[in-house]
């Protein structure tokens, strides 16, 4: 592994450890008579904070910070052969099969007393953490006798001392490392700080002070050392906030200090699949909270859940899907609900579908087969979803089973789904950067169940019914989770078609062939639904324009994509250069051939790179009406 240093001219000045004293830097020019360079020299000691850019593929290598303690041990030969002992039980903490990538050791009572700490950021796998490790342990070594020493990567923090520092956190010893490149979007400034502030607020909340997130193109990780508190976490990371902050416009930025760190960017840097949803761990105070703290899955009790809809009313009801319809929670009384959920905290409701919190839920009735088999799949199908947690998909937070009908609970989503947005009442309200901003989130949210979740899952069913907006018009898919399974050693499995005309890939409503593709096929569609502002399918429209797949291509073919743009968008808005990529990616999603269709993974990778990538496109074979599945047919 190589460890890279961006090399700097640096000014030194002094920082006050709890037990030390410590050199650390700024980019600032040092000055003739900085009295601080006058005692570097006098005492012969330098060290250095040292700044640099990311190393792409390897970024536990990307060294953030070093430092050494000003002073040295009394006894160097003492304290060497109880530090080598210290950082070889490090090392074997951390390369144990259990291990939690992090390690404490105290020896208070050898000749020298050692108290050292490591944690690597929570994203690593194990080979990596200990190739973190074995980085930190070489650099440090660089502090010989010294009382002291920290050094921190990217991927990892290394901390000694000669007194005990486990719980201090000392936030005004943070700093912050700014990227030298500028984000492109005009929005990103504005993201950063509504998640680093969202970060803040949930990881001290969260076990092991560990979180990852992405939002509206921003990717953001905070971090606190295990073995401070709840409210030392707070602290820290408060300071820190306020330090990344600083490097705003830039795309890259990290506040870092001894007791937590805390990284924003506009590029990947962490696993998606170790995002966490942040709103269970948000409270309702601050402009970014929104979250209730719900906490592990809910047992709902049949009969309140009936209560709470007014017996499943009509008018309560807010949805209808292909598995039952979903229901708004009303109740009169806070008596009728206060005790309606089997579990360790009663949560009661103000009004018609508020909890007392100010949190709303909606209740999915499922039409499925009254069987035992059904009854079964149903419960292992819940629990599988429960632990399904991503930005962009709907979140599960109860069930009900021991009836004649089977209840889901999910969070409820105030901007109801996309297609009000798109072709309804509220068409022409989604300026360009909001529908942007929700291709972009049913792609990682798809992406999520296709690749990233432990077992693999195919939603079937992708339209803009199923696409919930939240109260910042992120998009969130819903149904998935009573979507079949496909297993890992299959590429493709035939079941019951459960599409919807329009929307529905060749193979699958022709042959019953199933496979990620067909999610990316759906997905296809419902980016240029959102794009033209027009169904997939609309017989009242001229025959030339009726099917949007078709239109789209005969568009593209005649180099005219632009004629395809929702009329109610503003066209200083938009780029028509990045509008005419997306619908070629939409195009490329909906290609004939299976194989020509990318993975939604590929799909995000397209949809964030900012230039025209050159596609393959290839005019699809289209199917003869005779051969279509009538609409009537088809499972709503």
């Amino acid at each position: 592994m190589t460890v890279t240093k961006h090399k700097s001219t640096i000014s030194s000045c002094l920082i006050k450890s709890p037990n030390l004293l410590y050199r650390s830097g700024s980019l600032s020019q040092p000055t003739s008579g900085d009295p601080i360079c006058i005692m570097r020299s006098v005492l012969g000691f330098v060290v250095l904070i040292l700044w640099s850019r990311v190393t792409v593929g390897e970024p536990q290598a990307n060294l953030l910070q070093d430092g050494c303690s000003l002073f040295n041990v009394r006894n160097a030969s003492a304290f060497a052969a109880t530090f080598n002992d210290t950082l070889a039980d490090l090392r074997s903490s951390i390369s144990a099969s259990n291990s939690s990538l992090f390690a404490t050791v105290h020896r208070p009572r050898a000749p020298q007393s050692v108290y050292a700490l490591f944690q690597c950021r929570s994203y690593l796998s194990s080979a990596d953490c200990l190739a973190c490790f074995s980085a930190a342990e070489g650099h440090i070594r660089r502090c010989g006798a010294a009382h002291g020493g920290r050094v921190i990567y990217d991927g990892c923090f290394l901390r000694y001392e000669s007194t005990l520092f486990f719980d201090q956190v000392t936030p005004s010893e943070n700093r912050n490392s700014c990227g030298v490149r500028n984000a492109a979007t005009g929005g990103f400034t504005a993201s950063v700080r509504s998640l680093v502030a969202d970060l803040s607020a949930a990881t001290p909340r969260i076990p092991k002070f560990f979180a990852a997130a992405e939002r509206e193109g921003v990717l953001a990780v905070a971090q606190c050392v295990e073995t401070v508190s709840e409210e030392g976490c707070e602290q820290c990371l408060a300071a820190a906030v306020g330090n990344v902050m600083r490097c705003l416009p830039s795309a890259d930025g990290r506040a870092l200090g001894a007791g937590c760190f805390m990284r924003y960017s506009d590029e990947s840097f962490f696993p998606a699949n170790r995002t966490v949803d942040l709103s269970p761990y948000l409270t309702n105070s601050g402009d970014s909270s929104r979250g209730t703290k719900f906490q592990g899955l809910l047992n709902f009790r049949y009969k309140d859940l009936k209560n709470a809809t007014n017996n499943f009313s009509e008018k309560n009801k807010v949805g209808e899907g292909g598995f039952g319809g979903v229901y708004q929670v009303k109740s009169s009384t806070v008596k009728d609900v206060a005790f309606l959920m089997n579990h360790n905290f009663q949560v009661k409701f103000l009004g018609k579908g508020h909890l007392k919190n100010g949190t709303t839920v909606a209740v999915k009735r499922l039409a499925i087969a009254q069987t035992s088999r059904a009854r079964a799949e149903f419960q292992s199908e819940v629990k599988l979803i429960s632990n399904i947690h991503h930005r962009n998909l709907v979140r599960l937070l109860g069930y009900s089973s021991k009836h004649e009908n089977f209840l889901l609970v999910y969070e409820y989503m105030a901007n109801n789904s996309l297609d009000k947005f798109i072709f309804g009442d509220k068409r022409g309200f989604l300026n360009w950067g909001q529908r942007f901003g929700i291709i972009v989130g049913m792609a990682r949210g798809l992406s999520y169940l296709h690749q990233e979740f432990h077992i693999r899952i195919i939603h079937r069913d992708i339209k803009c019914s199923n696409i919930l907006l939240d109260d910042d018009f992120q998009p969130r898919v819903a149904d998935f989770g009573l979507a079949r399974l496909l297993p890992e050693d299959k590429t493709h499995l035939s079941t019951v078609f459960a599409g919807t005309f329009g929307y529905t890939a060749p193979e699958y409503a022709i042959h019953g062939q199933l496979s990620e593709k067909v999610d990316t096929y759906g997905y296809g569609i419902v980016v240029l639904e959102i794009i033209s502002g027009r169904q997939c399918n609309d017989l009242k429209l001229e025959p030339a324009t009726q099917y949007i797949r078709d239109w789209a291509w005969k568009l593209y073919e005649q180099d005219r994509l632009l004629e395809m743009v929702d009329e109610t968008m503003d066209p200083n808005d938009y780029s028509p250069e990045e509008v005419k990529r997306i619908i070629k990616i939409a195009l490329l999603c909906t290609q004939f051939t299976v194989a020509a269709r990318p993975t939604m993974s590929e799909t995000v990778v397209l949809l964030l790179s900012q230039t025209d990538v050159a596609l393959q496109l290839t005019r699809p074979a289209f199917i003869d009406a005779s051969e279509m599945i009538d609409e009537e047919e088809a499972v709503e």
